[in-house]
């Protein structure tokens, strides 16, 4: 059964070569696998393994964990008005493949209180932390009230995490004033430390949207890349690109240890959606980036969306099967905010062109060119027919409005971003225009920068209407310091009337969705490759509720 406030997507029409491919991915045989890719963990995620709760390993006595297994911290995530979603995984070694712990499913202990001391219980009970999840805890509270902040912690043993806040979301169709997010993206282990996170984790949102490539499949060398660590050395196993389900399980751990990124999951819940990196670079369906033969990159994909699964607070109905994921999903903000999140990578056709900066042609333009994929698509502009809301919000991952090149001349676009699947984008905008949507605001991620656009009906046009706004949350890490007005700033504005703002700096953006108006704050820090720099408001705008369009605050 669906919780109330969330709707489950249509299962997607799997791709064009879905039958076969698939079928390839779950019974590619080990021999075959390691010859084609000199894996070493091959086919751990290539069956479907048994769901939580049925799983038969024996139960390990929580005394004899000798070490603290909460070392990857805790998280809750996508709020519905009576449920909450709470998170962790079991890790007294978080750097070996088993975490330094057996084959054996373990009980784990969770309450939720309505204060931080918990002397008032709301709930407790007793899951397990199963091994073929990776001892991974995914907890689905139901029965609360909406609209409330809420604490929550795990026990196993003598073992107690950290404490986590987390809220439920306001009654479907609740009167609800206002309603702050942050959206985060990009945070390359190896680019910077997740200062960004500190000062989210003391910031005071409601919820937290994270747009997409909340790791990377990069080597990460022995002292951290740009952290360049003096104080520690990294094992060899982050020292190589992330191919099997074990490198995708350690990569996470190495994430998840970074203080500043538990701080921020501690003090908000997440709504995630993934981009590329999670898997690979700039990937589209079945297609990797190289040429590697599709059924071998769906049994990666497979890989990388298992470990995306266990370690990210995601409900049941994300749970992966095989080389697919139901990962977009609809949430709602009482008749304040209905959310639609995006996956653009799963479904999306090929880039046309390659890759990167090009020249648009017949094929990219082409009307059987989709990001999202069409069943999608529909699933969208239906679910904007029938939204009751003022805004209607879109986390998604790559820049929806058109980007004219900073250089006069230059006619090439970004094959990767919605420039590069025009169609698509003109279906969505049609959409939106039929079903009467006034007050539409796309989140955005991916570009290490941060950019306002007003959304125009035709982007050809400036003087055509501006049907919403577009709001790009810069990296947390990826892209290293990066610069306030990077080297194309007064050449990109220029050939981009309805680009508002653009900054070069690491950070995050807030937005404060009121009854008349959503306040967006663009925060930033000057430096990552050192840790602890300070962050600033380097900009403010306001979009006005029937009168769209990024205005100064």
């Amino acid at each position: 059964m669906t919780p109330a406030g969330h709707q489950t997507p249509p299962q997607h029409t799997p791709s064009r070569h879905a039958p076969e491919l698939r079928a390839a991915a779950r019974h590619l045989g080990r021999r075959r696998f390691l010859t084609v890719t000199g894996a070493a963990a091959a086919l751990a995620f290539a069956t479907n393994l048994p769901t939580a709760g049925v799983a038969g390993a024996a139960e390990l006595d929580a005394a004899k964990i000798t070490d603290d297994p909460f070392t990857l911290g805790v998280a809750s995530g996508d709020p519905q008005p009576g449920s909450v979603l709470l998170w962790t995984r079991l890790a007294p070694v978080p750097f070996e493949a088993d975490s330094g712990l057996p084959q054996q499913r373990v009980p784990v202990q969770w309450e939720l209180a309505h204060d931080a001391k918990f002397r008032r219980i709301a709930r407790r009970g007793t899951t397990a932390a199963h091994p073929e999840f990776h001892h991974t805890v995914h907890v689905e509270v139901t029965g609360l009230d909406a609209d409330r902040v809420f604490y929550y912690r795990f026990r196993t043993g003598s073992w107690i995490s950290e404490t986590g806040r987390t809220r439920t979301a306001p009654a479907t169709g609740a009167g609800v004033a206002g309603l702050t997010l942050a959206a985060v993206s990009c945070q390359a282990y190896h680019d910077g430390y997740f200062t960004a996170y500190k000062h989210l984790a003391e910031d005071d949102v409601d919820v937290v949207f994270h747009l997409g490539d909340y790791l990377y499949e990069y080597a990460v060398n022995s002292v951290g890349g740009a952290r360049n660590y003096t104080d520690r050395t990294l094992p060899d196993v982050f020292n190589r690109e992330t191919i099997t389900l074990e490198d995708y399980r350690l990569r996470y751990a190495l994430y998840k240890t970074d203080p500043d990124l538990r701080a921020a999951h501690a003090a908000h819940p997440f709504v995630v959606t993934w981009d590329d990196h999670e898997t690979e670079n700039n990937y589209a369906d079945d297609i990797p980036e190289n040429d590697v033969p599709p059924e071998e990159f769906l049994l990666r994909r497979a890989a990388a969306y298992r470990a995306y699964w266990e370690n990210q607070p995601l409900r049941r109905p994300q749970q992966p099967e095989g080389p697919d994921m139901q990962l977009y999903r609809r949430l709602r903000w009482g008749r304040l905010a209905q959310f639609d999140i995006l996956d653009t990578r799963q479904y999306r056709t090929n880039q046309a062109n390659g890759d990167g900066w090009k020249t648009p042609t017949p094929e990219s333009e082409a009307e059987s060119q989709t990001l999202p994929g069409l069943a999608q698509e529909r699933w969208l502009t239906d679910g904007w027919k029938q939204s009751s809301a003022l805004w209607n919000v879109v986390p998604q991952q790559v820049v929806f409005a058109r980007r004219n090149h900073a250089t006069p001349g230059n006619t090439t676009r970004s094959m990767d971003s919605w420039d590069g699947y025009p169609a698509s984008r003109e279906r969505l905008l049609k959409g939106a225009e039929a079903a009467g949507v006034e007050n539409l605001m796309v989140l955005t991620g991916d570009v290490h920068v941060s950019y306002g656009f007003d959304i125009k009906r035709d982007f050809d046009n400036q003087n055509s209407r501006t049907m919403g706004t577009e709001v790009v949350a810069t990296s947390i890490s990826s892209g290293q310091n990066g610069a306030a007005q990077p080297p194309n700033w007064a050449g990109y504005l220029a050939a981009n009337p309805h680009m508002k703002h653009y900054n070069g700096q690491r950070g995050y953006v807030t937005v404060a969705l009121g009854q008349g108006a959503a306040n967006v704050d663009f925060k930033t820090v000057n430096a990552v490759t050192t840790p602890g720099a300070p962050i600033t408001t380097a900009a403010s705008f306001v979009t006005e509720v029937g009168d769209q369009g990024l205005k100064p605050a």
